[in-house]
């Protein structure tokens, strides 16, 4: 609007006094000035006021005699005394008219019709036909806006353009809007000022004399604005005419700026009220409120807004107008001013040509970047790049030029020195062409070169780990390794911005950096030298020596220029705190890779070295030792479980390539049981299960190793077990903890267990308390308390303190299991006279865990230790497993001489591998039943406790006296005896191993049963464990067995399975069972005969209790069997002709014979005893079986 230029607008002085109704500084004001505000004073003095206080009495008396010396005050109390209410009906009518016409203009209610010209009507006119005058124009104005759809037009009216009377018509407009709001919203009255000249000025006036609508105004104006002001003509209008608004209220500029923001309208203008906001707040050092502004749009979360500013500077762009008046055009200018108010020195990069390029750095041709405009810089680089990367920016020539002295200069070496190198170097890496010259290319290379010598130094100075040499070097990888995608990424993350880049622009840097700056050799060797990150953890962010050695291991480059890396991952990784830096567990796996693969088939050597053995055990050192661990501890736990995450991948990654390994001849060495054996790993895992959240996955990672190489570590019971001992019950444990338990010391303990032949009340004391100390607290005692378990095997010793034993164990067990197993093994020996103990270490438990069962005989009827000892053979019998398949990868390599001996043999090339994995499975079998047979030999009685009448069948009597008798209570007092003994709890404890076995490996039962066990403990096996039902599906291919002895015990246990599991399976199986034994007795020799269906008779009874409808087919086996005996002893002329009689009788009258079984003689089979032939003593029991089965049937049961 360069119309209005050469009009007097409202001061911002004026507009505050006007704002805050300042009387005083109002009477300050010139004429001229006050002449455009007195619409709203003469108002402000004629109106009632609704302020009645004698202060604005006292105001109002000085406006009065403000206006009093002021002649055109008459002709505005004159538009005042007009009726309003009769010109406002009048424009409504009008109003109508118009409407109904369509816009036209026609006759006018408002105006007559005009003898001259506007200008001429409104001079000869009094003041209510001026207010009719101006009202008409305005409201045909506001008609033709409502009607243009958003279309601009402009307006030529002689009203608002001829310079004498604009101050009148510019009080009849203040006044009109003022007595007439509603017909005249101020929102729509400045919309249609937009479209006359010097709307501007009016519009200024307007809102003077009515201040408070200031910011309606405004936001009015905005919201109706075009999305891009520079576009046409309308947008360029409002654009300037609210410029004029916040000149003339400077302190709502900012706020008008928010609101264009928040519309996403007029760009221009927010750009505009700052350029005009930094020019009056203009700072030399801090960062300008331009650049901050542009940043925030352009690097803001709001992707509508980006887009939105993105577009102005595109469209900005491509106008052939860039001149002074493009707000883009003086953006840019403002930029470039504060660019190179900056700069160090105006310098060229023809200096390059001049000065040696092999000089020092810090020469005087370079001088640096003022430490106070360091941030500015920063802030302008990224403005920049947002600007060309987002935005879509073409630089000048003289702003690419400007850009790259700055991006070269070298800041001081603080923390905003760093950031500043890091962005101008990404900065050059995204923009590339700023480099067009080979001399700015020159000059380039000469400023990395300084980047890499200053860099030790700037990380030394500023204090800040993450440097930019690091990012050097890892660039340097990436351009090695064609990784420019890594590259890009790299870029985005640093300047903190998603801008597009294109891999070919990176071609002339790739050339630079991989011949004449960073050759592969120069980044590796470069690379160890870099000082490892102190406390290196998550918090710690950007590019870090970890990232750059991460990427040379990935591309081998350490063994391919023969450089070891192993010292600098071994000090990094000491080097560590929680949180769990990401990159760690991928630098060690990658390094773990390069051990053990070479970097190419024909160089087979080239790997890199593993951590040896000494340093592993210096990073543990004060928690191998056994000693609190809290105490003498020079790493953190980070680092230890990082150094056992190394050992666990490295040892599973080495069993996983044995083949690869063997294939090329190479042996990498393992790591030595007796160091796995030193290391603490399941204190470590319970530290690392606290840690969960800071650790990230490793916790997890170490669960998975631990599972795969220790299972024995990962027993579902220790894990239960554990969750007691850290849950609330130990915590309110720890409340109770006195001075005196943590005040008893190994020593006294084992005084106290000295004392245990004569007193146990000191011991007791001393274990109570400790009872009170966490896992860790009690690891001193573990020695003293596993080396005198030996003594509370003696007589007399209270189970309460075998009790508290076991249970102080089971704390240890959590924290050292393996060394604690170990010790236990050892102290549990049987001491024998004369004949030095042999010490056991970890490997021959492994290698044969059944030592665990050679332990002293009286273990063996002691509950508390009995349950260690089982704890461990469950433990041992895991690792056994798990070390016999290790052993089987780690010597492969010994099965290819064999494979080349049968490479001529179709089909069996594999033949070796196969018999290795089955004779390993054949001894792991061989191993668990072994120890199953062991266990159940235990719980046989002694001669002692057969002698003191110790029923071994003690956990099926109970069971069996409430199903046979009607009278509980009887069958509980002939069971009570045999509940409370060692023996039944022993039982107990071993019954349920045995399910945790079955249940994890059926076929051990399967095994187990095949082989045979005494029958004496069918009772106690079938009852006590739960799993006993699998037998069922394998009985019938045990009964099919040519063996006489597995047919009879096959028989004997599917008669108790039929008890305990009355199941239809179970019925089928029992009548192929009752089959087979009518089959048999027609196969079988006299003497196998009475070998077989002696023991088997009684189990027939069982079948018909369990399975009432085999009733039928057992009675007609009996008679058969009795028939086939009375038949031999026919022909041996023995009269038995009684016996089979009676077989006869019982089979068609039982009811007649049911009380016979009272006779103690049948149930015995002590009836004609005299006779010892087998036949005979076979029909007896038969005619035995026959009874019983008839008086249970009877019975009802």
């Amino acid at each position: 609007m360069t119309e209005c230029t050469s009009l007097q607008f409202v001061s911002p002085f004026a507009f505050e006094a006007m704002q805050k109704v300042d009387v005083v500084r109002l009477a300050s004001l010139s004429d001229p000035e006050l002449r455009l505000l007195l619409p709203c004073l003469v108002r402000m003095a004629l109106c009632a006021p609704a302020d009645q206080s004698q202060s604005w009495a006292q105001d109002k008396k000085l406006i009065l005699r403000l206006l009093s010396g002021v002649e055109a005050v008459n002709s505005i109390v004159a538009l005042l005394s007009v009726d309003f209410h009769a010109l406002e009906q009048d424009a409504s009518k009008e109003q109508q008219l118009r409407h109904k016409l369509g816009g036209g203009t026609g006759e006018s209610i408002l105006v007559s019709q005009l003898q001259h010209g506007l200008t001429l009507e409104f001079e000869h006119s009094d003041s209510p036909r001026r207010l009719r005058l101006v009202l008409s124009e305005l409201l045909a104005i506001m008609n033709k806006v409502s009607e243009s759809s958003g279309e601009f037009f402009f307006k030529s009216s002689e009203l608002f353009e001829s310079p004498v009377y604009l101050e009148e018509a510019a009080d009849v407009l203040c006044i009109l809007q003022a007595e007439l709001p509603s017909l005249l919203p101020i929102v729509d009255v400045a919309e249609a000022l937009l479209h006359v000249r010097n709307g501007a000025w009016f519009l200024c006036l307007l809102v003077a004399n009515v201040p408070d609508s200031f910011n309606e105004v405004c936001r009015g104006l905005i919201k109706n604005g075009e999305r891009q002001d520079e576009e046409s003509l309308g947008g360029r209008r409002r654009t300037d005419a609210l410029r004029f608004l916040c000149k003339m209220n400077p302190s709502q500029a900012l706020k008008v700026r928010g609101m264009v923001v928040e519309e996403c309208h007029l760009p221009g203008l927010g750009v505009a009220l700052t350029l005009d906001h930094t020019k009056n707040e203009a700072s030399e050092d801090g960062v300008s409120d331009l650049v901050c502004f542009v940043s925030g749009l352009l690097l803001g979360t709001n992707a509508k807004v980006r887009t939105w500013f993105g577009t102005f500077i595109r469209n900005g762009q491509q106008r052939k107008r860039e001149t002074s008046s493009s707000v883009l055009w003086q953006m840019r200018r403002q930029l470039l001013l504060e660019l190179m108010g900056i700069l160090p020195t105006v310098r060229s990069t023809r200096i390059v040509e001049e000065a040696d390029v092999e000089m020092e750095p810090n020469v005087s041709v370079y001088s640096g970047l003022k430490e106070e405009h360091v941030v500015k810089a920063s802030a302008l680089l990224r403005l920049y790049c947002a600007l060309m990367g987002i935005a879509g920016l073409k630089p000048t020539e003289e702003e690419a030029e400007q850009l790259l002295q700055l991006m070269t200069s070298r800041p001081p070496a603080t923390p905003a020195g760093v950031r500043f190198v890091s962005l101008s170097f990404c900065m050059l890496l995204a923009f590339s062409t700023l480099v067009s010259t080979p001399e700015q290319e020159q000059l380039m290379v000469v400023w990395l070169s300084w980047m890499i010598k200053e860099e030790a130094y700037f990380e030394s100075t500023s204090g800040v780990s993450a440097s930019f040499g690091e990012m050097l070097l890892l660039v340097a990888m990436y351009f090695h390794s064609n990784q420019l995608s890594a590259i890009i990424d790299l870029v985005c993350s640093t300047l903190g911005m998603k801008i597009v880049i294109k891999p070919s622009s990176l071609s002339r840097m790739k050339t630079i950096f991989t011949q004449e700056i960073f050759t592969e050799q120069v980044v590796t060797a470069h690379a160890v030298r870099v000082p490892v990150t102190s406390n290196l953890s998550a918090n710690i962010t950007g590019f870090l020596p970890i990232h750059c050695i991460y990427q040379l291991l990935r591309s081998r480059s350490f063994t391919k220029h023969k450089v070891s890396i192993k010292d600098w991952i071994y000090r990094q990784l000491c080097e560590t705190s929680t949180p769990l830096h990401p990159q760690l567990l991928p630098l060690i796996d990658v390094y773990i890779n390069s051990i053990l693969t070479p970097a190419s088939k024909s160089n087979p050597e080239a790997t890199n070295q593993p951590v040896t053995e000494q340093e592993i055990l210096n990073i543990f050192q004060g928690v191998i030792g056994g000693d609190n661990v809290r105490l003498n501890q020079r790493f953190s736990i980070t680092a230890q479980l990082l150094v056992l995450y190394y050992i666990l991948s490295y040892e599973e990654a080495l069993l996983a390539n044995t083949k690869t390994l063997a294939a090329m001849q190479r042996k990498p060495k393992s790591y030595s049981s007796s160091l796995m054996d030193q290391i603490p790993i399941k204190f470590l895992i319970r530290q690392a299960q606290g840690l969960q959240q800071e650790l990230g996955g490793l916790h997890s990672a170490l669960l998975r190793l631990l599972a795969t190489n220790y299972p024995h570590l990962c027993i579902v019971d220790d894990w239960i077990c554990e969750e007691e001992i850290t849950g609330t019950d130990a915590l309110l444990r720890r409340m109770l903890l006195t001075n005196n338990a943590k005040n008893h010391s190994p020593k006294q303990l084992q005084e106290a267990f000295s004392a245990v032949p004569v007193s146990h009340t000191q011991v007791m004391q001393i274990l109570e308390h400790l009872t009170l100390l966490s896992a860790s607290e009690l690891i001193p005692y573990a020695e003293v308390l596993t080396s005198n378990m030996n003594q509370l095997l003696n007589s007399g010793v209270p189970r309460r303190i075998l009790q508290t034993v076991n249970k102080l164990w089971m704390v240890l067990n959590t924290v050292m299991p393996r060394r604690l197993w170990v010790m236990t093994v050892n102290a549990l020996q049987p001491s024998i006279k004369f004949v030095r103990q042999q010490k056991y270490t970890q490997n021959d438990l492994m290698i044969d865990p059944l030592i665990v069962l050679r332990c002293d005989q009286r273990v063996h009827r002691c509950p508390p230790l009995m349950d260690i000892t089982l704890h461990m053979l469950n433990g041992y019998l895991l690792a056994s497993k798990a070390y016999l398949s290790a052993h089987l990868k780690d010597t492969a390599e010994q099965d290819r001489p064999s494979q080349n001996n049968t490479i001529g043999l179709v089909g069996q090339t594999d033949g070796p591998e196969v018999t290795r994995e089955e004779l390993k499975n054949a001894l792991l079998a061989a191993q668990d039943s072994a120890a199953v047979q062991i266990l159940l030999e235990i719980c046989l009685p002694t001669e002692e406790e057969k002698a003191k009448c110790v029923n071994p069948d003690s956990l099926l009597s109970n069971v069996q006296s409430v199903i046979t008798t009607s009278a509980p209570n009887k069958g509980m007092e002939e069971g009570e005896d045999n509940l409370l003994c060692n023996l039944r709890e022993v039982q107990c404890l071993i019954c349920c191993l045995l399910h945790q076995m079955y249940i994890a490996d059926p076929n051990i039962a399967k095994l187990v049963h095949f082989q045979g066990y005494p029958c004496e403990l069918l009772p106690l096996t079938v009852a006590g464990i739960p799993s006993m039902h699998i037998c069922l599906d394998f009985i019938p291919e045990l009964i099919a067995q040519p063996e006489l002895e597995k047919q009879i015990f096959a028989i004997q246990l599917l008669s108790h399975l039929c008890i305990q599991y009355a199941l239809p399976k179970s019925l089928s199986v029992a009548r192929l069972a009752v089959n087979v034994m009518g089959t048999l007795l027609t196969v079988l020799t006299q003497a196998k005969r009475y070998a077989f269906f002696m023991p088997t008779l009684p189990s027939l009874v069982s079948f018909c209790r369990a399975f009432p409808p085999l009733y039928e087919d057992i009675m007609s086996l009996l008679i058969q069997i009795g028939q086939v005996c009375a038949s031999d002893v026919a022909t041996q002329t023995r009269d038995i002709d009684p016996i089979i009689t009676r077989l006869q009788q019982i089979k068609e009258k039982p009811s007649g014979w049911s009380g016979i079984c009272k006779d103690p003689s049948y149930k015995n089979g002590s009836r004609d005893t005299g006779s010892m032939d087998p036949d005979v003593q076979l029909c007896h029991c038969i005619e035995s079986t026959i009874i019983e089965i008839i008086n249970m049937s009877v019975s009802g049961i």
